[in-house]
C-alpha cells in the first residue's frame, strides 16, 4: 500500500479507498468522497439566509454550483462591465467549507444580457469570447469544472445544433469558447452540458460526435455534463450512454439531477447513482437544488429533501447506493497513480525494466508497469525506483533506475495531490498538459494544475 500517499491525497479529497475499506458514511458528500467523487447541489445566494436550507447544504454536500449567479446576464450586465459579487459569495462559502465549485455557465443561448441579444455576427462572437475570457480569468484556480457551453444542440431527431444567435456566428463558436476557456483557466475541467441526453438518442449522439471530433483535433474538452432532469422513468441505456462518452477519454458528470416524485423516484435516484459509480470516469453528481420547495420544477417535488429539510426515501436510496458502491476497477495487488487532467495512469513506457526507461501516461490497466508501492519516500515499480537525474531542471523526463536511496529518488506527497521531487522541489507533471496516450511525464515548477495532480486508482 501507499500510506503516505494516501494521507496526502485524502487531504485533497481525491483518494480512492480500497473496496470494502470504507465505513458507511452518513452524508452524501462524505460517501461520494470515499468513492473519489463529489456530490453537489445547485444553490442561489437568495437562500443563504434560510437556516434550514443552509443546515442541509453544509451538512450533506461537498460541491456547489451557482443556479444563476455565474451566467452571462448576471456577470456582465453591461458590455465590458462585470459583476462577480454573487458568484464570489458562492465560491467563498464553498472554499470555507472545503467544497469544490462547478462553474455554470459561460455561454448559453438563454439568459443573455439585453445588450448581447442585440448583437450578431463578428461583433457577437468577439463579445462572447471576451466574456468567456474575462469570467474564467476572474475565477481562475477556484473552479473544478466549467460548463463552457450549455444546451447548444437541438431537441428532436436531427442530432444537429440548436439555432441561436451564437450558432449563427459560425459553427466553430463552441470550439472557440473552449479554447478561450483553456487559455483563461488551464486548471479547470472544461465541460459541455445539455439535457435530454440521458440515453443513446439522436441528440446525445450528435454531442458524442462533436466530442469525438474535438478530441481528435486537440480541442480542449475534458468532460460532458448530463443534466438528467428525469420524470417517472430512466432510459435503460443510461449507464451505457455515460460509458460511451467516457470511452472517448472525457470525464462524465451528472450535473442537474432531479426526478419527478412518485413511486419510482427513489429507484431512479438510486439507479443514477449506481450508474455513476459503475463508470470510472463519472466524477460526480449534482442535484439541481436542495429541497423540494427550492426546485425550479415546483410541484414535481423532485429533490432529496422536503421543504422542512427532512430526508426523503430518494435520499436514502442515494446514500445506500453510494455506501454500497465499490471503487471502479479495484486493484488489490498494487496501486496505480491516475492523472486528474487526462484520466490516464503513470506508466513505464513499453513496460521496460531497464535503467532509464521513461515515464508516460497511458490508459489505466492492471499490468506491472503501472503498479507502484511506497518504501519511505521512494516509489517503486517493476523492481526499480521512480527517479530524475541529479539536480534535474524543469522539463527533465522522469525515469526509473536502480534504487539508491538518493534524494533524487525521493518524492513528497503534497496535500493538494501533487507529487514533488525531494531534491529539486519540482512536481510530477504531464508535459504540455496533454491528455494523449504516450505523453511524457516530466518534472516542472509546481503550480497545482490538474496535469500535476494524481490520485490512487
Amino acid at each position: 500500500m501507499l500510506p503516505a500517499l494516501a494521507t496526502g491525497l485524502l487531504a485533497a479529497g481525491m483518494a480512492l479507498v480500497p473496496a470494502g475499506a470504507a465505513s458507511a458514511a452518513s452524508t452524501l458528500g462524505a460517501s461520494a468522497a470515499e468513492k473519489g467523487r463529489y456530490f453537489g447541489a445547485a444553490v442561489g445566494t437568495y437562500k443563504f439566509n434560510d437556516n434550514t436550507y443552509m443546515t442541509v447544504l453544509n451538512r450533506e454536500f461537498n460541491s456547489l454550483v451557482a443556479e444563476n449567479e455565474m451566467k452571462w446576464d448576471a456577470t456582465e450586465p453591461q458590455r465590458g462591465v462585470f459583476n462577480y459579487s454573487a458568484g464570489d459569495r458562492i465560491v467563498s462559502h464553498a472554499r470555507s467549507r472545503g467544497m469544490s465549485v462547478r462553474g455554470h455557465a459561460l455561454l448559453w443561448h438563454a439568459q443573455q444580457p439585453g445588450w448581447a441579444q442585440g448583437l450578431s455576427g463578428g461583433d457577437l462572437r468577439n463579445a462572447a469570447i471576451n466574456h468567456v475570457t474575462q469570467v474564467a480569468t476572474h475565477f481562475r484556480g477556484q473552479i473544478h469544472s466549467w460548463d463552457v457551453v450549455n444546451e447548444a444542440f437541438a431537441d428532436g431527431g436531427s442530432g444537429g445544433r440548436r439555432d441561436s444567435n451564437l450558432q449563427r456566428t459560425g459553427n466553430d463558436w463552441i470550439e472557440a469558447a473552449f479554447r478561450a476557456a483553456r487559455a483563461a483557466d488551464p486548471g479547470a475541467k472544461l465541460c459541455y452540458n445539455d439535457y435530454n441526453t440521458d440515453g443513446i438518442n439522436a441528440k446525445s449522439t450528435g454531442i458524442y460526435n462533436m466530442v469525438r471530433d474535438f478530441r481528435s483535433r486537440g480541442v480542449p474538452i475534458d468532460c460532458v455534463g448530463f443534466q438528467s432532469h428525469l420524470g417517472t422513468s430512466i432510459p435503460g441505456d443510461y449507464q451505457a450512454n455515460l460509458q460511451r462518452f467516457a470511452d472517448l477519454g472525457v470525464d462524465v458528470q451528472i450535473t442537474e439531477l432531479d426526478v419527478t416524485q412518485g413511486g419510482n423516484q427513489a429507484n431512479i435516484y438510486g439507479t443514477v447513482t449506481r450508474a455513476c459509480l459503475a463508470v470510472s470516469r463519472c466524477t460526480g453528481i449534482t442535484v439541481w437544488g436542495v429541497r423540494d420547495c427550492d426546485s425550479w420544477r415546483g410541484g414535481d417535488n423532485a429533490l432529496l429533501f422536503d421543504c422542512a429539510g427532512n430526508k426523503k426515501a430518494a435520499y436514502t436510496a442515494v446514500l445506500d447506493a453510494l455506501n454500497g458502491g465499490t471503487n471502479p476497477s479495484p486493484n488489490p495487488t498494487g496501486n496505480r497513480l491516475r492523472n486528474e487532467a487526462s484520466g490516464r495512469c503513470l506508466d513505464v513506457n513499453g513496460a521496460s525494466s531497464a535503467n532509464g526507461a521513461q515515464m508516460i501516461i497511458w490508459d489505466c490497466h492492471s499490468a506491472a508497469n503501472q503498479q507502484f508501492t511506497q518504501n519511505g519516500r521512494a516509489l517503486q515499480v517493476m523492481g526499480k525506483c521512480l527517479d530524475v537525474p541529479n539536480n534535474a531542471a524543469a522539463g527533465t523526463r522522469v525515469q526509473i533506475w536502480d534504487c539508491s536511496g538518493g534524494v533524487n529518488q525521493q518524492w513528497v506527497m503534497n496535500s493538494n495531490a501533487t507529487i514533488s521531487n525531494a531534491q529539486t522541489g519540482l512536481c510530477l507533471d504531464v508535459n504540455g498538459a496533454s491528455t494523449a496516450n504516450g505523453t511524457a511525464v516530466i518534472v516542472w515548477s509546481c503550480h497545482g494544475g490538474t496535469n500535476q495532480r494524481w490520485a490512487r486508482a
